[in-house]
């Protein structure tokens, strides 16, 4: 997991030349106008996906991890808790997804708190739990990259 500041993101551009695009995507677009949807950034290797809620109860949140892709959370807008472990033998709760890409795990994570203008990086190893309120619910807006590795 990489967690810092969006300004200093270049930083973790060498990873991966797709990281580099997801990366970039969120440095230079004008996240506070952008509506929620699916924006392709390098087709399905690289996009990011915008939505707007409420923070939820920690108790509607749930672990999950992906196989395909990592994640790139931006906050626009808002802070919210997130959880997090390494993957290391967890009971899931349901098959992998691979139309989704996504396998929910039982558990809550350690929690820590993602701000605006923050960005987390979760790896296929990194288990994460999202969207978790901080003092109640707030809105919150975000952007999701998923970078194929």
């Amino acid at each position: 997991m990489i967690l810092d500041k969006l300004e200093n993101s270049e930083l973790y551009s060498k990873i991966s030349s797709n990281l580099e695009l997801g990366l970039n995507f969120l440095r230079n677009t004008d996240l506070k106008t952008i509506r929620p949807g699916r924006y392709e950034i390098h087709g399905n290797d690289v996009f990011a996906l915008v939505s707007e809620y409420d923070s939820k109860k920690p108790e509607d949140c749930r672990l999950e991890a992906h196989q395909v892709y990592s994640d790139i959370q931006y906050l626009v807008s808002g802070s919210e808790r997130i959880g997090f472990e390494s993957l290391n033998g967890q009971t899931e709760l349901s098959s992998y997804n691979s139309e989704k890409d996504i396998v929910f795990y039982k558990g809550e994570g350690n929690p820590f708190l993602l701000q605006s203008g923050m960005i987390a990086v979760f790896f296929p190893h990194d288990v994460h739990r999202p969207c978790i309120q901080v003092a109640g619910p707030e809105k919150v807006k975000k952007v999701v990259v998923k970078v194929r590795i």
